[in-house]
């Protein structure tokens, strides 16, 4: 009984999942969850209501910080340029709100819906 339920479950976050190369800040909605993976690092983003996301991972787990409140500025591709409306771009770096910017994005994994406990 446990197998089955755990596998309906699967099942049904698996029909949630979407790949991104790119994916633009107005297309995620409270509760949704993304993995960023990037050349050197992790980050698991948990989207909050008022642009702001929860995240854990890379720079904030090494410095232990995670799980923290932020924002971010949008993703560039290493200098001053920044396209605001992208959330995460494979190829760009994502830059936080705070001035960290991440090395090249490699993989962007979106969880739709989930809400948190």
């Amino acid at each position: 009984m446990f197998m089955i339920r755990f596998r309906q479950n699967l099942d049904n976050i698996n029909n949630r999942i979407d790949f991104f190369d790119y994916i633009s800040k107005e297309e995620l909605r409270f509760g949704d969850i993304v993995y960023v993976e990037t050349k050197n690092s992790t980050y698991l983003f948990y989207v909050l209501e008022d642009g702001r996301y929860l995240v854990s991972g890379g720079w904030f787990d090494k410095n232990k910080l995670s799980p923290v409140k932020i924002r971010t500025n949008g993703c560039t591709w290493g200098g001053n340029i920044i396209k605001t409306d992208t959330f995460a771009a494979c190829g760009m770096h994502l830059e936080f709100k705070n001035g960290l910017v991440t090395s090249t994005i490699q993989k962007v994994v979106v969880v739709r819906g989930c809400r948190k406990n």
